[in-house]
């Protein structure tokens, strides 16, 4: 085989062919087989994802031959997410590590931060932000880098997954400006107000998570699932939002495909759902004097799912 395949395009050719064959599940920053062969190629013989095509033709190596194929091999039969086969994956236009500590990057609040949070933050001034349940940190330390200006935390109630965002922190040279926070949400950070506070928090629910493709237990459980209706972690973030919120702040979170539990919940809270180039994407925004002057009803919705 090694002999039939020499060049660059020809292992992405023959890779996604592998996966198609296969039937493997794309939902891990890519939608089909031939991107997910292309990651999967050029990270492995170190090179950008926007290489020019001429370099299509370059020729591997016997050594490079070989990696290449023996990553393809386990993509397939492990099932594991390309990320994590080649230790990187990119996010808003930005490189960041990928390993089992924490899900691999992937949001459509990448596109939120690529256009400034146009026209959310057109008439707001952002000194400091929250990247609450950050995992990797890609959406913290992304606004960072397209935000030069702004003082970003990021939390998380995993050390391991801060232990990942932390080498993040240092991969994209965003020491000074960003600060990983170990913190069971807001707990950790008190007595501190954002400008702005962004979310991916976990919004799988027990029954989505159990239907899962196997590319998806290699993920931490921790970072997927939040209950019956994949609510309980948003509902708390709702509640107490607003003690962490400036003035004028606002709060953006993605639920997925729990928006529609959500806005059944919490019917007279007014949710604006962020329309994205591909359509809806389950985002919402929500102004801080929204938070409080609903406080009342989110209250006792996240109070119904304490223990005990």
């Amino acid at each position: 085989m090694t002999a039939e395949l020499a060049t660059i395009i020809d292992f992405i050719r023959y890779g996604a062919s592998r996966f198609s064959a296969a039937g493997l599940t794309f939902g891990h920053s890519h939608d089909n087989p031939i991107d997910e062969a292309t990651h999967l190629v050029l990270a492995s013989l170190h090179l950008p994802p926007d290489i020019p095509p001429a370099y299509g033709a370059g020729r591997l190596t016997t050594a490079e031959r070989a990696n290449v194929l023996t990553l393809i091999e386990r993509r397939v039969k492990e099932r594991l997410p390309v990320a994590y086969l080649v230790g990187e994956t990119w996010f808003a236009g930005l490189k960041f590590k990928s390993d089992r500590r924490a899900l691999v990057p992937r949001s459509p609040i990448a596109e939120l931060i690529e256009s400034g949070f146009a026209p959310w933050l057109d008439q707001r001034h952002v000194a400091r932000a929250l990247d609450l349940c950050t995992g990797s940190g890609c959406i913290g330390i992304a606004m960072a880098e397209y935000n030069p200006e702004w003082q970003v935390d990021i939390v998380d109630v995993s050390d391991e997954a801060l232990s990942l965002a932390r080498e993040n922190i240092a991969f994209q040279h965003v020491e000074g400006r960003v600060e990983a926070i170990q913190s069971d949400l807001f707990a950790g950070v008190a007595g501190r107000r954002y400008d702005l506070i962004v979310s991916n928090p976990p919004y799988v629910t027990d029954d989505e998570y159990a239907a899962l493709p196997g590319e998806y237990a290699h993920e931490p459980k921790l970072g997927l699932t939040s209950g019956a209706d994949g609510l309980d972690l948003c509902l708390r973030m709702l509640d107490e939002a607003a003690d962490h919120l400036t003035e004028d702040g606002l709060l953006i979170v993605e639920v997925g495909e729990s928006e529609h539990a959500l806005a059944a919940l919490l019917p007279e809270v007014p949710f604006v759902w962020i329309e994205f180039k591909v359509g809806p994407m389950g985002v919402f925004a929500l102004e801080r004097r929204d938070l409080v002057e609903h406080a009342a009803a989110i209250r006792a919705a996240a109070a119904a799912r304490r223990p005990g």
